[in-house]
Formats: C-alpha cells, sequence, structure tokens
C-alpha cells in the first residue's frame, strides 16, 4: 500500500473512531460488542434496578433495554426499566461499573455483579470474590478511596492506568 493510502486510510479509521458511540467506553464498563439498541451492555446484563431495590442478582432481558450514556443495559420488568428511565443515577453502578477496589487503588478493572454490594442505596461491583472479601474488609474506606480516585481516572482508558 503507498503512503497516501495509508495516511488517508488512517484518517478515515480515526473519523471513524471519533463517530462511534464509544466516547462512553473509558467512563464505564461495557461488554465487547453492541446491543439491539446499537450500544455496548453495562452490567453483563443484569438489571441494576432489581439489584438495588432488591439486593438481588437478577438476569435483565434484550426485550427491556435503555440507554444512558451511550450504554445499554437489561432490565428484568417494563417497571424496572421505566424506573431506571425516571432516575438513571439512582440505579447506576458507581465508578462507571468498574471494580471499586480497583478504581480504589487507581486502575479500572471488570465490574462483576456476581460479586456486588449496595452501601447506602449504591451500587458498587467487584473483579472476583477474593477482591469483594477486600472491600468488606474496610467498605468505608475503599469506597472513600474510589470516590477521589474515579475523579483523576474516569476519563482515562483501562489499558493507560
Amino acid at each position: 500500500m503507498s503512503l497516501s493510502k495509508t495516511l488517508v486510510a488512517a484518517a478515515l479509521l480515526s473519523i471513524a473512531n471519533l463517530s462511534s458511540p464509544a466516547f462512553s467506553a473509558d467512563e464505564y464498563n461495557t461488554s465487547s460488542g453492541l446491543t439491539a439498541a446499537g450500544a455496548a451492555l453495562g452490567m453483563h446484563g443484569v438489571d441494576p434496578v432489581a439489584f438495588v431495590s432488591l439486593g438481588n442478582r437478577i438476569d435483565g432481558a434484550a426485550r427491556h433495554t435503555a440507554v444512558h450514556d451511550d450504554v445499554a443495559y437489561y432490565f428484568s420488568s417494563k417497571e424496572t426499566m421505566d424506573k431506571f428511565t425516571a432516575d438513571p443515577a439512582a440505579y447506576l453502578p458507581q465508578n462507571g461499573g468498574f471494580c471499586t477496589f480497583g478504581v480504589s487503588v487507581g486502575k479500572k478493572f471488570d465490574g462483576d455483579p456476581q460479586f456486588a454490594a449496595v452501601v447506602d442505596d449504591k451500587l458498587y461491583l467487584f473483579l472476583n470474590e477474593e477482591i469483594f472479601r477486600e472491600f468488606q474488609k474496610d467498605e468505608a474506606g475503599t469506597i472513600a478511596k474510589a470516590a477521589q480516585n474515579w475523579e483523576k481516572i474516569r476519563s482515562t482508558a483501562a489499558n493507560e492506568l
């Protein structure tokens, strides 16, 4: 390929990346690929409203999808979807859905709803059981450190931390 064709291809790729709905990819932990709604899936498809309201991990379904900040969330019912749509901030996982313990040490690791906690009506996700147990040793301290670090790393790509 000639140098001019390479430069044109690189420029087009850059423009395509800027116009994609993935601007939020650095700020939200999402699954790869897109949902039928055209946005990446958040919380591994688990219903955030059911989790916060019931403290229970309930899988959502694609037929009940709401998109917030270019991230799709699945819900177990129309009622939970409507609650989310009315007040997303009340149900969104903290730290963009990344592992709260990871954020507390300045990293963005996957937040798995299988390992989660609701503290003061806020949802926190964790990488795995071992990390979740570490969080339980100092919940308030970990949450406070994560809140401080999140402001610094929110818009930084995970692979740059």
